[in-house]
This record gives C-alpha cells, structure tokens and sequence, in this order.
C-alpha cells in the first residue's frame, strides 16, 4: 500500500491513490492533519489548475509547501479533486 514518509512519519497511506505525471494523489481523508499547516502559496498548472499547498510541521521540524492539492481542478484533472499529493523531502513508498 503506497505510502507518504518524511521524517520517518507516515503523512498518509491508502490503497487508493491515482497516479498523474508520476505522482500518486492520496485522498484526502488520508492525511494526517495533525501534521499540515495551511500555506499562502499557490501555482498554476495549464491543465489542472490552481494548487494550493500545505506545510508539514512536526517535532520542531518544517517541511514547507511539502503537499499540494487542487482546491477545484479544471474538468480534465477531475481526477485529483479530494486528494493530495507530495514533495520535497516526502518520499512516496509502496
């Protein structure tokens, strides 16, 4: 079962995650929100759309815009709504 690690922690694992350009897309549900801060950071992907991003925060220890998401992705990227997906120092591990 695929899973995000940083830190040694387990950020989100599910049976379920869509794979686009590489990365898997966990639901949402998934992550563990003890751990995400919200960021003011955003980006734009021509297909997808905008993303916005979360920290991870843990032990004193910061991982910034290490997740990111589509808040309300266009038709075509449908696929990624409700799920989050990672970066940085996150490693994503079957």
């Amino acid at each position: 079962m695929p899973k995000a690690v940083w830190n040694d922690l387990i950020v989100a694992e599910s049976d379920d995650t869509v794979v686009v350009e590489g990365n898997h897309y966990f639901p949402r549900a998934a992550l563990r929100d003890d751990l995400i801060r919200d960021s003011a950071t955003h980006t734009v992907c021509p297909w997808k759309g905008t993303a916005s991003y979360f920290s991870l925060e843990h032990d004193g220890k910061t991982s910034a815009d290490a997740v990111w998401y589509y808040p309300d992705p266009k038709p075509e990227a449908a696929m990624v709504r409700d799920r989050v997906a990672f970066w940085k120092d996150v490693r994503v591990v079957d």
